[in-house]
């Protein structure tokens, strides 16, 4: 297979796995280690792609990835989360989900849950649990972000003020490894802060692909987080820090049989 063929199908891998490496693109497409590196050092310096040991992972940086791509970015994982934390919301419960493709996988998982009200700054949760007929839905308001169906802006943060949530879920785009929670678009972050701060609990759920990316807009930290449901244990220096801030990690890697 020529380069001009395996660039394509190199970035759908990222875009699809969050990472890939060069062991196991060599292996896919039967081409050397050497042949692969060079490919993605082109993708690279194109700014496709960044470099990290062994692989390349999506480019971060101050944009975000585009939300069709981030909705199909470690499907698996996500429904694992979405799973795991929808397990701990009670029925009855007051619910705030805010925007992002993990709090979309939460909502689905919601579908069958009886006597909740959920509030949402997201077109597409409410749009998820219309389908549940025991669900009061109160949308936000605020702006339209049109390329994630996000509500953000004054008004939302004046909405979400009116309530007293028993549970928040929240998302983040990036994850620095003091447990610091990041996200690209400042207007998210103050509706995210506004979020926590009202809400009982928080649950943020996110999988362990965002330590790999970065973002410049600082929304919390893992501190003020009840429980962080993910994939896979995050570094022990930041587990041990978990422990002494409280916060509870549920790792659906642990819990599988």
């Amino acid at each position: 297979m020529s380069q001009t063929f395996r660039h394509p199908e190199i970035l759908e891998a990222a875009r699809r796995q969050g990472k890939v490496t060069v062991e196991g693109l060599a292996a896919q497409f039967g081409v050397t280690l050497q042949t692969i590196r060079r490919d993605l050092t082109d993708l690279a310096e194109a700014g496709r792609l960044e470099r990290v040991h062994g692989g390349a992972i999506l480019p971060s940086g101050t944009t975000n990835i585009l939300y069709e791509e981030r909705r199909n970015l470690n499907q698996a994982a996500k429904t694992e989360i979405a799973r795991a934390c929808a397990a701990q919301i009670p029925e009855g419960s007051s619910v705030f989900l805010n925007i992002g493709t993990s709090t979309e996988a939460v909502a689905r998982e919601l579908l069958h849950h009886h006597d909740l009200m959920v509030v949402t700054n997201n077109m597409n949760v409410a749009h998820i649990l219309a389908a549940n007929p025991d669900c009061q839905i109160i949308l936000t308001g605020g702006t339209l972000r049109r390329l994630d169906g996000g509500l953000i802006g004054t008004p939302t943060v004046s909405t979400i003020r009116q309530f007293k949530f028993d549970i928040a879920v929240i998302g983040c785009s990036a994850m620095d490894t003091d447990g610091d929670l990041l996200d690209f678009d400042i207007q998210e972050v103050g509706v995210s802060q506004a979020i926590i701060a009202q809400a009982r609990k928080t649950f943020l759920v996110a999988d362990l692909s965002k330590f790999k990316r970065n973002a410049p807009a600082r929304i919390a930290s893992l501190a003020e987080i009840d429980s962080f449901f993910t994939d896979a244990p995050p570094p022990e220096r930041l587990l041990a820090a978990c422990r002494g801030w409280k916060t509870n990690i549920i790792a659906v890697s642990e819990q599988a049989p």
